[in-house]
């Protein structure tokens, strides 16, 4: 398959699949459709062999892996448009959620999502960002793994513990600013933060699966309590994003993209951003395209989306806004001045006139231009048009490829376990000290080894009982190379460590 086919306006419109990379908008108010859109998109792209990545807002995504019911309305509008052979089928689907209960828990790890990302999430200060920079070049310098909460949570404690000292070497570091970052990690704790960092870590060549038919495996994220925390969603999906980009080696112009990535309520990623995050927002936008990464923004509005960004998405799909309000009459005018002029189309008017299933569309066709925008109706998806059960979710989840991998968390060695025992071996340094004999001869001793003994239990149960399990040999590489901590590519955008 050479193109996907959006529906049918004068004539049949299309997405090459060789511009499937150069990025797409997806728009309309609610109600008009856009899921519907978004879906038989995802399904042109698995078609093809595309893997796509899309969160579910709604949960209404998860039709795709469902064929549909036999609807003989669905059956006229696919003869309607020319489809031949059109036949209910379901996709290949990975469930995924960051909570882990409609899908295979996403997790990474504190080391991997970096200071810069990582205090955007709590929502810090300039002058807590800057502990939080201390806190990683600590980590570094120290052989010291960022995985999860406790890993944050204890190095902040020891940090602390010798602020005096850290500040004369790596910069000031108050009490106060500390205290306010703990508070911001339970507050993301209570969001289920904790269970987003942590390990095994995503890996992102499993979000780029084909079946055994050569089919694109959909990966839908379960988002519809995600989106109650925007800051959250926001910066997991532009976590992903930087790590695509960083993983991925250039490829140029291809046949097809990679992978496709659906980004819905996009509006979200910009909401309340500093100038500098949207600045590197547009560049990563501008430049994974060469890594065969295409990009589809949807939300309610163009204007919801920076003209900086918006000058990159080269196929469009807008379906009916409404213009109650001169607030949304500008809207509307703005939405159709992004589209390429049809002369028999007055495109203000007809924006506010299109019913459910119709959408302005323009897409790039050969050499990259855009086609004149087109009133089209839109293409019936092939899948289930709404939410599956809890059973069939299930049965879908059974036989993933990857459940094995991700279901189960790992907990190894790092930067709480090892501060612990740093701990505990100062506790028994100094009660021997403080009995004015040796080590050995303390530990010798089966009374004063009790003591010792509940002294040490009582450290372990202040910090919350440590629990290492058996080492995984993974993402740590090279003795060298080992004791560094990997960063993400956007710290190292705005002037952070770069991955190493």
């Amino acid at each position: 398959m050479t193109d996907i086919l959006i529906g049918k306006g004068e004539q049949p419109v299309k997405l090459l699949a060789q511009y499937g990379n150069r990025h797409g908008l997806i728009a309309g108010a609610t109600g008009t459709g856009k899921t519907v859109s978004l879906m038989v998109l995802a399904e042109g792209f698995s078609r093809m062999g595309v893997p796509v990545f899309m969160a579910d807002v709604k949960g209404d995504v998860s039709g795709l892996a469902k064929a549909g019911a036999n609807n003989p309305k669905v059956q006229e509008r696919a003869a309607k448009i020319g489809i031949e052979g059109f036949v209910n089928e379901a996709n290949p689907v990975l469930f995924w959620d960051l909570y882990g209960q409609q899908g295979h828990p996403v997790r990474t790890t504190v080391s991997e999502i970096g200071p810069t990302l990582l205090s955007r999430i709590l929502d810090l200060s300039d002058t807590q960002t800057c502990i939080i920079e201390i806190l990683f070049r600590m980590a570094d310098d120290q052989g010291l793994l960022l995985l999860d909460l406790d890993d944050l949570r204890a190095l902040l404690g020891f940090i602390a513990d010798n602020r005096k000292e850290i500040s004369s070497e790596y910069g000031l570091v108050s009490s106060q600013s500390v205290a306010a970052i703990q508070r911001a990690l339970l507050a993301f704790e209570r969001e289920g933060g904790d269970v987003f960092l942590g390990e095994p870590a995503l890996e992102i060549t499993d979000l780029m699966r084909t079946d055994f038919n050569g089919r694109g495996v959909i990966s839908v994220l379960a988002a519809n309590q995600l989106i109650l925390k925007p800051r959250l969603y926001s910066t997991f999906l532009l976590w992903l994003l930087s790590e695509l980009f960083e993983n991925l080696p250039e490829v140029g112009d291809l046949d097809k993209p990679k992978l496709v990535f659906f980004f819905d309520e996009a509006h979200l990623l910009f909401d309340d951003a500093p100038p500098a995050l949207r600045q590197k927002v547009e560049q990563v936008v501008r430049m994974i395209r060469s890594k065969g990464v295409g990009i589809y923004f949807c939300s309610q509005s163009p204007d919801d989306l920076p003209d900086e960004v918006l000058g990159q998405l080269g196929n469009r799909v807008q379906h009916a806004l409404r213009a109650y309000t001169p607030r949304d009459q500008k809207a509307v005018k703005a939405a159709a001045e992004t589209f390429v002029a049809n002369p028999g189309l007055d495109v203000a008017d007809v924006i506010s006139q299109l019913a459910v299933g119709e959408a302005l569309v323009s897409t790039l066709q050969t050499g990259g231009v855009p086609m004149p925008v087109e009133r089209t109706l839109v293409s019936p998806p092939r899948c289930f048009m709404g939410a599956i059960s809890d059973e069939e979710r299930t049965a879908v989840r059974s036989r993933s490829p990857v459940g094995s991998k991700y279901d189960t968390p790992v907990n190894r060695e790092s930067a709480y376990e090892i501060l612990n025992q740093r701990a505990s071996q100062r506790e028994t340094e100094e009660l021997a000290e403080g009995r004015k004999q040796p080590l050995a001869k303390v530990e010798e001793n089966p009374e004063e080894r009790s003591a010792l003994s509940e002294i040490l239990w009582g450290t372990k149960r202040r910090q919350g009982m440590v629990e290492t399990m058996a080492k995984q040999t993974a993402r740590t590489v090279g003795s060298q190379l080992g004791r560094k901590i990997l960063r993400g590519l956007l710290g190292s955008i705005w002037g952070g460590s770069s991955r190493r």
